[in-house]
């Protein structure tokens, strides 16, 4: 599936390249060299080299946790739940706790944090798979439901909003959380059909059921309070989790009498391989998606969108956002800027402004993360998991436009 994603940017590329030098545009191949070297560079210089420290402690910190049995104490807990989702992982077995703490950053948007943890569940569910350059069902499932990507508390998105002005940044907040909400039950719906799982067995019922008691909970209090107390009450959350990790592994590993330390470096050090083995994925993907931007061919399926609406006579408010929504499940910091830009151009408050934020938040960079997840592991064949979680991401599209029509139309 990779591979044939990868040859279809390079090959739609260059048709719509040459289409436009056809049309008197000289510097359309120039442009797009330059972008196979900027983001080659960016690949290894913004994302793995920044990632790799990152990496090394949090992969240290992890390990001290398994060494003092947190994670196991994780695994009991979600055990019941996860067999069902994940009936390939044994009882107990450390994937389930790994994988319970790298949702658990991803919801508070702690991407510092959930990106190490979410590799080294990776790792744990790759040595439970049988066939190691193909995908398993549990290695399919973690990644959609990773690039879904249910946040609580989109921190980023609100702080970029009070910087561009918005009268009350935070108003996006609640559409957020529901579209995330709904792209991530989605896209375990997708996949739980896919892998035959019984999504209506009492375990997965009352645990979906739970979470979602809980949310609209969350969602009920964070409602009754103000911009500044959510700000406040996000940050403090987000920080205070991290730290309470690090200090109660620590704390476990001295208690089990453990050489912390030892256990740390050990750990660690699988940061730096790790992400030697990242590097030539993350590359490949990167420059591919970089070409396919450059060329003007996601500027022709926008517009071919927009007169297709048009045509049909459907409201065309929301086309002006659906750059982000393009650009996000291929590239993150492409669709952060387009956000930034599209609340620069049309103003933080109007709709389109809002929309883009909805989409920023509604789903995650599923290209980039397949690109690390599996290239972290070695997987070449990625079997549906990528058709998943562009399933996935378009639900979240579609929750985000309906939303902001609600709340903001």
């Amino acid at each position: 599936m990779l591979n044939i994603i990868w040859i279809c940017f390079f090959l739609v590329a260059f048709v719509v390249a040459c289409a436009q030098f056809a049309c008197g545009d000289a510097g359309i191949f120039g442009r797009i060299i330059d972008s196979t070297f900027d983001m080659s560079k960016f690949a290894v210089m913004d994302i793995a080299l920044p990632l790799t420290g990152v990496m090394t402690l949090w992969l240290g910190i992890l390990n001290i946790g398994e060494r003092a049995g947190a994670i196991r104490v994780l695994s009991r807990i979600v055990g019941p739940f996860f067999s069902k989702l994940f009936p390939e992982i044994p009882k107990g077995h450390p994937a389930a706790g790994q994988i319970l703490m790298n949702f658990s950053a991803n919801m508070l948007g702690l991407n510092n944090a959930a990106t190490p943890l979410g590799l080294k569940a990776m790792n744990s569910l790759q040595e439970l798979n049988p066939k190691k350059d193909t995908a398993s069902n549990a290695q399919i499932m973690f990644l959609v439901l990773n690039t879904s990507s249910l946040m609580i508390i989109p921190v980023g998105i609100m702080a970029q909003r009070a910087a561009l002005g918005a009268a009350n940044p935070t108003d996006v907040f609640l559409p957020i959380l529901l579209a995330t909400y709904f792209s991530s039950l989605v896209g375990l719906i997708a996949v739980a059909v896919k892998q035959k799982i019984n999504l209506f067995h009492k375990t997965v019922i009352g645990w979906l059921g739970g979470i979602t008691l809980a949310l609209g909970l969350l969602v009920w209090y964070f409602s009754q309070l103000s911009r500044e107390e959510i700000n406040h009450i996000s940050g403090v959350a987000g920080t205070g989790i991290l730290l309470l990790i690090i200090v109660a592994f620590i704390a476990g590993g001295a208690y089990k009498r453990i050489n912390v330390f030892e256990a740390f470096i050990d750990g660690a050090k699988e940061g730096f391989q790790v992400m030697i083995k990242i590097i030539p994925y993350l590359v490949a993907m990167l420059v591919g998606i970089g070409v396919f931007r450059a060329s003007g061919a996601l500027d022709y399926i926008i517009h071919g969108m927009a007169w297709c609406m048009q045509t049909a006579g459907v409201n065309t408010d929301f086309i002006d956002a659906l750059p982000v929504a393009f650009m996000k499940p291929l590239s993150g910091s492409g669709a952060q800027a387009m956000m930034a830009e599209t609340m620069h151009t049309y103003g933080a408050d109007s709709f389109v402004g809002r929309l883009s934020c909805l989409f920023q938040g509604a789903a995650d960079t599923t290209f980039y993360i397949v690109a690390l997840y599996f290239g972290s592991v070695g997987i070449k064949r990625t079997r549906y998991a990528i058709g998943a979680g562009l399933i996935a991401d378009l639900a979240g599209i579609i929750a985000a436009i309906l939303l902001a029509y609600l709340f903001f139309g």
